[in-house]
């Protein structure tokens, strides 16, 4: 999905900056670089391959450091994390980026995101048939690939 064009990366390190003051946590050049990277993406990662993607770049980032600073990252909403039916957690910016659904594929595990806006007039129908307030959600369709996924067509 694409980001609000009025969020540039400045905004997002302000925000990080005020959520780690708030916290009494350090602001380090490793947790500002960590949050760079990220909103430099367009895809949907793991934290071990954003670990091994910033040590290949010659960043001096600890594996701790990146897990702990995604975490500080989900905690004040920059970004988002998911747990697409595996045990590994994959994350995304969030900050600026309009609400999206997934397809997931069952074989190689790559994500498409899609935007329809029938999911929100279900939403919010179904608040108001329930009497309840919908506050977020999360819709996660899982399949296979059309036409073969990419493990299908290495094997």
């Amino acid at each position: 999905m694409q980001s609000n064009p009025t969020t540039d990366i400045e905004t997002v390190k302000d925000l990080f900056s005020a959520h780690l003051k708030e916290r009494k946590a350090r602001r380090t050049p490793e947790r500002y670089a960590i949050l760079e990277e990220i909103y430099n993406r367009e895809d949907h990662f793991d934290a071990e391959s954003l670990y091994i993607h910033m040590k290949t770049n010659n960043y001096r980032v600890s594996r701790a450091t990146v897990y702990n600073t995604l975490e500080l990252l989900v905690s004040c909403d920059l970004v988002k994390k998911h747990q697409f039916g595996k045990n590994l957690a994959q994350y995304e910016k969030s900050y600026g980026y309009k609400q999206h659904d997934h397809l997931i594929c069952n074989n190689c595990g790559k994500v498409l995101e899609f935007c329809d806006p029938r999911v929100q007039q279900i939403k919010n129908m179904m608040g108001e048939i329930l009497n309840f307030e919908v506050t977020s959600h999360s819709l996660n369709l899982y399949g296979n690939c059309a036409g073969g996924c990419e493990k299908t067509r290495k094997s």
